[in-house]
């Protein structure tokens, strides 16, 4: 399935439900923000539905009244077509992809090269810089206009997903892009600061402490933390995501290849997110999809069910592995 196919699907359908993966981020909710304003100006409805409350820090945003939890009243919410963005997996979506009892047509768009093609209709582009920059091109083909709100969820999704420009899937489509949005008056530093730098003092004491406790192996090719559920509840932190405020120190760090977080989920017993980031040289994506999860070559993630102190041992044991194999 191709571009073309999700373009005539949007054309052909009145009333769609959004949603993205759990653990929702910039580039989900500037994605799907950006999708519904797009159908809108369609003459269309939408409603977005998510699994997770909105993350810290994008509370900025405009147009977040259309956005619906799950576990929220949903009666009334009807639609002729679901969409995903920015998910490699349905399951991914937590419960909201139970929403389409009726099997209405899936709309799968996503730049992750492990997508598993889930959608009644695929569009999957591994070359993209993020699920917003595939949006930007949804405006550029049906010919709806960009204002300075749908330039802003664009740009949100894109900065967030690339590393502020730092990641190597930023190229110069990506910068092209970027440079239009710019043009309807952004404010970037005020962007950046509330995606950035809005930490509440609580969540930066358990950044402190998580960084505190690195710990490195392979010859400090390989750097990790963890997470017991016990350090969570100790701090109390609501907002943080640690995964790219401590991936980043690590990764600064001379001559470490790969960083690894280990995180125990408070919500479910003996069930642990591990989140992966590479300089390049190790594709963490395949070590990610040898555990059932998947991303980028350069970032990804999965979730293993076990206790914190196996899940290490099994996921470390693999990217020793992988360093030896690039020795």
């Amino acid at each position: 399935m191709s571009l073309k196919k999700v373009l005539a699907q949007i054309k052909n359908h009145d009333n769609f439900l959004i949603t993205s993966h759990v653990n929702i981020e910039g580039d989900a909710l500037g994605s799907e923000l950006a999708f519904l304003r797009l159908v809108k100006a369609l003459g269309k409805n939408a409603v977005i539905v998510n699994e997770d409350r909105l993350p810290y820090g994008y509370g900025f945003l405009p147009g977040l009244s259309n956005i619906r939890k799950y576990k929220d009243n949903l009666k009334g919410i009807k639609f002729d077509c679901f969409v995903v963005l920015d998910c490699s997996d349905l399951k991914r979506t937590g419960e909201v992809y139970r929403m389409n009892k009726e099997n209405k047509p899936v709309i799968n768009i996503d730049h992750h090269v492990c997508n598993c093609r889930f959608g009644t209709f695929n569009w999957v582009d591994p070359y993209a810089s993020s699920a917003c920059e595939m949006i930007y091109e949804l405006y550029k083909k049906l010919g709806v206009k960009l204002d300075k709100d749908a330039a802003l969820f664009l740009y949100v999704g894109i900065l967030t997903d690339t590393g502020s420009f730092r990641y190597s899937n930023t190229t110069s489509v990506t910068h092209k892009i970027v440079a239009e949005l710019l043009s309807f008056g952004l404010d970037v530093v005020e962007i950046y600061k509330n995606v950035y730098g809005n930490l509440p003092f609580k969540d930066m004491k358990l950044v402190t402490h998580v960084l505190n406790n690195i710990k490195r192996r392979h010859n400090g090719q390989l750097a990790w933390f963890e997470v017991s559920g016990a350090v969570l509840k100790k701090y109390k932190a609501q907002y943080v995501d640690l995964t790219d405020y401590v991936m980043n120190f690590a990764r600064a760090i001379k001559d470490v290849e790969v960083a690894v977080l280990f995180k125990e989920n408070l919500g479910v017993k003996n069930e642990i997110r591990v989140n992966f980031r590479s300089q390049g040289k190790i594709d963490v994506n395949k070590i990610a999809q040898g555990f059932c999860g998947g991303g980028h070559k350069a970032a990804s993630g999965c979730t293993v069910q076990g206790r914190l102190a196996d899940v290490r041992s099994r996921v470390l044991k693999k990217i020793d592995a992988a360093l030896d194999a690039i020795a």
